[in-house]
């Protein structure tokens, strides 16, 4: 077993994309840490994963899971990090054989927001005209609002966010679809024109939480790492999680959730939707949040039933023949 809490002079070393985003929620773990345990030493150590080196390709049609995470994964099991800082949406419901979620943090907002073009300033979502050019890399967003506005233009945008808002402000697009806790940390909250509201779009799962994900036997780094989990977000995000995985959908399918938690009571609505908008599967289930995991796990039985299965088996056919 390896020893952290017992051996002050110990550096952990803490894996990171590369991506801007990425370090700046990587050097807040890494903050929080160092203010919880002074006498040990943190470390940042960065790697470039398959999807940060794909960028000219949509998301969906690279039909990998852990676009995101198999290289700090690698990193972790052979030993080469202690532990990696993932946003939460982007790491897989199922996790490598040794590798666990250690720690879940406090959640920033988890919606999606309308940014625009400068002049459509005066508009909302509801507003915005005919034809309008949405840019989204997301078949989740992309499906509920093709549902919801069949009259908008999607087009895929892919880059980091200050290529897309680039792209947006060069008149490419008239509008893009991104998540307000990404806008939020890298200081561009001002561009969000609009926070979506859950009857227009509900979020991915895990969105605006970071996971932080190590290895099994490494018992005293989990417990170390349990002093900056967040417990309500830790219930809602496992509800969210437990449903994604039922569905055997990755990050890149459109399956939307929302999580509310009142006291000691979790509700959790979900959506399932065809890519074309057309068919539209959404059910809400409420219990105790000691049994979130549970509730997701049924929610998504409940949904599979309605006809959550055969959107989902036309998505994995479309995306393995790479159409």
């Amino acid at each position: 077993m390896t020893s952290v809490v017992s051996s002050p002079s110990r550096t952990i070393r803490i894996g990171s994309r590369k991506s801007q985003l990425a370090l700046i929620q990587t050097y807040w773990v890494q903050e929080q840490l160092q203010k919880s345990f002074p006498d040990i030493t943190f470390e940042v150590h960065t790697m470039a994963t398959h999807g940060d080196k794909i960028l000219d390709v949509a998301l969906a049609k690279i039909g990998d899971k852990g676009l995101f995470t198999k290289e700090l994964e690698l990193g972790m099991i052979n030993q080469e990090i202690d532990f990696a800082v993932h946003s939460l949406k982007d790491l897989p419901t199922r996790l490598p054989e040794g590798l666990v979620l250690a720690a879940i943090t406090e959640r920033e907002n988890p919606a999606d927001a309308l940014v625009v073009h400068e002049k459509h300033k005066d508009k909302q979502i509801d507003t915005l005209p005919e034809g309008a050019v949405i840019g989204t890399s997301s078949l989740r967003r992309l499906a509920q609002l093709r549902h919801r506005y069949p009259h908008f233009t999607f087009k895929d945008v892919r880059g980091n966010l200050n290529t897309r808002m680039a792209k947006l402000d060069a008149g490419e697009y008239d509008a893009l679809i991104l998540a307000v806790a990404g806008l939020q940390r890298l200081g561009m909250g001002d561009r969000i024109h609009q926070v979506l509201p859950k009857e227009v779009s509900l979020h991915a799962v895990g969105q605006g939480a970071l996971g932080i994900e190590c290895r099994a036997e490494d018992t005293e780094l989990i417990s170390l790492l349990k002093a900056i989990e967040h417990p309500e977000t830790r219930d809602r995000c496992l509800a969210e999680r437990a449903f994604l995985r039922e569905l055997e959908g990755g990050c890149q399918v459109p399956i939307g959730v929302n999580t509310e938690i009142n006291g000691n009571n979790l509700t959790l609505t979900g959506i399932v939707a065809s890519v074309d908008g057309q068919k539209v599967v959404k059910d809400t289930i409420s219990g105790e949040t000691k049994d979130a995991e549970q509730l997701g796990t049924q929610l998504a039985k409940q949904m599979r039933g309605q006809g959550a299965q055969e959107i989902l088996d036309q998505i994995f056919a479309e995306i393995q023949r790479g159409s």
